[in-house]
């Protein structure tokens, strides 16, 4: 039964079971509390057993990614579940050898707490190292003939950071594309109309024969089409591809003069360089492509522009010593491509799709069509910024 109390004292009462590592079992936070904010949308809670003995583990979830803490037993578990018991989380699910805890925030600030009888699993799992579910197996074909693995089935340890490229990349494009899907941005391909899928500035296509065969397994047709100026890539990938028996075709030639008929639904450029990126998003508003994924590469266009151009005095620490300029060049090129593409309609956010101890390029802009109007304080807003700093981004003459 249910029963009505002070959200404090509700989870006082659950702070005693998170604390016991001999009988919790996992707890589990969510949502949020009215009128609060916090960067987390999920957490989850368990004892591990590692080689350095028993640790307090959280995992916290944000809109895009998971982040895992590891905290000894004593002082270092009971700060960290302090910490988190006061974050506005708007509910915590408690499992324990001995009884379940159930707590709902309520619009009042109050809490709904529900005690019921433990799980019929009454024993707590504390193995750590589990095996991790690869979404492309090391022994695939593919990941072999790329070289990234070897006849063994093993990641080659030069190519271990390519390997957590393309694994990190998919973690993203398929809830991407499953979104899609399901809100019908995307259509639902067939055997008979494929999806198409253009990688732009592809380069030697690591990450989009992995797409193509990850795609492939979940039940997906793809056909897919690649260009790059090299013809060295053109010779590479058309021969890998023949030799996987992929429906996927390259094209020697520039991104901003390719013929890609009928138009792509997904639009992927991965590390082209500089303004190449700016060319490859141009093209996808053109087409109107429903899912676009970019992940930049050098930016050198926006930090030669800031450069040549006076900068305002309030943010001159930001330009006088060349690496901070070249970082917030960096930052200010991504955040005005991501603007100019809601103002042609898309849902964009930029996110880090692997970790920069394994390339210093690691963001990624995913937008997706939906066909929203901005605001007027939007474009404001960036006329603004492009005015403070005397800047005119490629991409703004392109689209224009």
């Amino acid at each position: 039964m249910a029963v009505t109390e002070p959200l404090l004292r509700a989870l006082a009462r659950v702070r005693g079971p998170l604390l016991d590592d001999s009988c919790l079992i996992r707890a589990v936070a969510s949502g949020r509390q009215r009128g609060r904010t916090s960067p987390w949308r999920r957490a989850e809670v368990r004892y591990v057993d590692l080689k350095a003995g028993r640790h307090l583990q959280i995992v916290t979830f944000d809109q895009t990614q998971a982040f895992t803490a590891n905290y000894a037993l004593g002082e270092p578990a009971r700060d960290a579940i302090d910490a988190l018991l006061d974050h506005p989380f708007g509910a915590w699910h408690v499992e324990t050898t001995t009884g379940t805890y159930q707590i709902r925030a309520t619009k009042k600030g109050e809490a709904l707490l529900t005690e019921g009888p433990a799980p019929k699993a009454t024993s707590a799992p504390r193995a750590h190292d589990r095996v991790k579910q690869r979404l492309l197996p090391p022994q695939s074909p593919v990941l072999q003939a790329l070289g990234i693995t070897g006849s063994d089935g093993e990641v080659k340890p030069s190519k271990f950071a390519k390997y957590r490229q393309v694994e990190e990349f998919l973690r993203l494009l398929e809830p991407t594309l499953t979104r899609a899907f399901d809100k019908g941005t995307l259509r639902r391909p067939t055997a008979q109309e494929p999806l198409r899928v253009v990688d732009l500035g592809c380069g030697n296509a690591y990450l989009t024969f992995a797409a193509h065969e990850f795609l492939t397994s979940r039940g997906i047709p793809v056909h897919l089409v690649g260009v790059d100026a090299k013809a060295q890539s053109l010779a590479h990938n058309s021969a890998l591809a023949d030799r996987l028996a992929m429906d996927a075709e390259f094209i020697q030639g520039s991104i901003s003069e390719v013929v890609v008929a009928p138009a792509p639904e997904v639009v992927l450029a991965l590390h082209a360089c500089d303004t190449a990126t700016d060319d490859a998003l141009a093209r996808a508003v053109d087409w109107q492509a429903p899912v676009v994924l970019a992940a930049p590469c050098c930016h050198h266009d926006v930090a030669a522009q800031l450069r040549r151009a006076p900068t305002p005095s309030t943010y001159s620490l930001l330009t006088r010593d060349g690496i901070v300029r070249e970082r917030f060049a960096d930052t200010l090129t991504d955040a005005l491509r991501a603007q100019l593409l809601r103002f042609c309609g898309y849902r964009v956010d930029v996110v880090e799709f692997v970790d920069s101890k394994h390339t210093p390029r690691n963001s990624l802009l995913r937008a997706v069509r939906s066909g929203a109007v901005p605001k007027p304080a939007d474009r404001q807003a960036y006329d603004d910024l492009v005015a403070t700093w005397r800047i005119t981004p490629r991409l703004a003459d392109l689209l224009r």
